[in-house]
């Protein structure tokens, strides 16, 4: 540990204790969420010895976001969250403009953390085809808590030519004693690509394969994930630069997957996208797979260079986003779905049954639940603090997030999809967090809200539907 890294530690010490007297309003109960600062990415997802641990891009001095650290979270239900240190510094030369995003591996009782460490060089560059460095670092624990060790793997001379300066936000991970490696990468001539590394021993790294789709989608692929689902293989990409499609694509940056035939380490991308969450805040998001088998993904619940069109209140109280509740992976009827963890039925209390409609004020953190299959097929409509609308209508066919003043969603208008049916619904409220999930998770839309005072007015229209409120 060096003197710099000292230096860091006392800062975010001071700043810690300072953020204890901030306002607690808005404040989530079983969402990650920065105690003061911003946050961003989840990285280093995984469960070790466990525990669930969870790291997220971090800017501890900087509500609106600035230098890059990791913070640390840890977890025994994935709903309970401990903030345990910043582990993660812009220490050397190799990272001193930010620790940017990465990925866990655990082997050997050792937990390994793979990220992107920036530098962005002094004078007049454009910083994507020059004046940028992104290097691959690898840090070492042997108790998942206390990184001492950095080791710096490779530099853009290891990266492939017709690349820009953009590459970084590495996925690790082990398979039948080999070790893969994918990152995100914008190439020379705009098109975002994934690059497919193999290691023998996960510190020497070799570029074998390159995904791509058939024509350019974005100029840049950000914080890609490759990994396997019900038999599937799955490649996850943020992408950066695709235009908006009448519902599709209307967040400033998109989350997608696409599945992928034959074996990843050959095989080609199709071109066929599906956006993970039609809400107005969903992006970077990460799995990993838990020592019961399941594949858990999380994402930030935010999103970047959204200013001119949004906000989150959270900034007057010197903070500002959350990463998402998270999801259980499945695949149904040839559609990748997200399902809220297993482990949030045990964290509500109390519960009330409902047919056709309810009205009545709500705590901070509740769920709706709206089931009877083939029954929902008139008009549905829930409302949240009066004036944020999720409504599906039988003969449109469309179901809508919709925010009707500014003040409720922060300058957020209207996201919508296209659905011929809806079978069921759960809306999740965590304070100023609501996700919802339709149809078994086959789409979900996430978005933040900023009702005032500790009760949020909750009216629900859905004839002939059986409902269930739980708290």
């Amino acid at each position: 540990m060096n003197a710099l890294h000292r230096t860091w530690e006392k800062l975010i010490s001071q700043t810690l204790t300072e953020a204890e007297q901030m306002p607690k309003r808005w404040r989530p109960g079983f969402h990650i969420a920065p105690p003061v600062g911003w946050l961003n990415d989840p990285n280093g997802l995984c469960q070790y010895k466990g525990v669930y641990h969870a790291f997220y891009q971090y800017s501890p001095f900087e509500e609106k976001g600035g230098l890059k650290f990791w913070a640390h979270c840890t977890s025994t239900d994935l709903l309970h969250w401990k903030l345990e240190n910043i582990p993660l510094s812009p220490d050397q030369p190799y990272d001193c403009h930010g620790v940017y995003s990465g990925s866990a591996v655990i082997e050997d009782d050792h937990m390994y953390l793979y990220y992107t460490g920036n530098v962005k060089e002094l004078g007049d560059y454009d910083y994507i085809n020059q004046g940028r460095q992104a290097n691959t670092v690898r840090a070492v624990s042997l108790d998942g808590i206390h990184f001492d060790r950095k080791e710096l793997l490779l530099t853009n001379a290891d990266y492939p030519m017709d690349l820009t300066c953009h590459v970084r936000d590495p996925k690790v991970w082990k398979k039948n004693g080999r070790w893969y490696m994918v990152q995100g990468a914008r190439a020379k001539e705009d098109q975002g690509v994934v690059l497919l590394f193999t290691s023998g021993d996960g510190v020497k790294w070799f570029c074998t394969h390159r995904l791509k789709s058939p024509k350019p989608f974005g100029f840049m692929w950000e914080c890609p994930d490759l990994y396997e689902v019900d038999g599937h293989t799955v490649l996850s990409i943020s992408p950066q630069g695709v235009e908006a499609d009448g519902l599709k694509y209307n967040n400033v940056y998109q989350s997608v997957t696409t599945f992928l035939d034959g074996d990843f380490r050959t095989t080609s991308v199709s071109g066929e996208f599906r956006e993970l969450d039609g809400g107005f805040d969903f992006y970077a998001p990460q799995t990993f797979e838990t020592e019961d088998g399941r594949r858990i993904e999380i994402g930030w619940m935010g999103m970047a260079d959204v200013d001119a069109f949004y906000t989150n209140r959270t900034v007057e109280d010197g903070w500002q986003h959350v990463l998402t509740l998270p999801r259980e992976l499945s695949v149904k009827d040839g559609v990748l779905c997200q399902s809220p963890i297993r482990e949030l039925d045990a964290y509500w209390t109390a519960e009330q049954s409902f047919e056709n409609d309810f009205a009545g004020m709500m705590g901070k953190a509740f769920e709706i639940e709206l089931s009877d299959g083939n029954k929902l097929e008139e008009n549905v409509k829930i409302t949240l603090a009066e004036y944020l609308w999720l409504t599906w209508n039988s003969k449109e066919q469309i179901f809508r997030m919709e925010f009707k003043d500014k003040l409720l969603g922060s300058g957020r208008t209207m996201r919508g999809r296209k659905m011929t049916r809806l079978t069921d619904m759960r809306v999740i409220v965590d304070a100023s967090c609501v996700e919802v999930f339709l149809n078994g998770g086959k789409d979900v839309f996430s978005t933040r809200f900023y009702p005032d005072g500790e009760e949020i007015e909750v009216t629900v229209s859905a004839p002939g539907a059986k409902g269930r409120l739980r708290m």
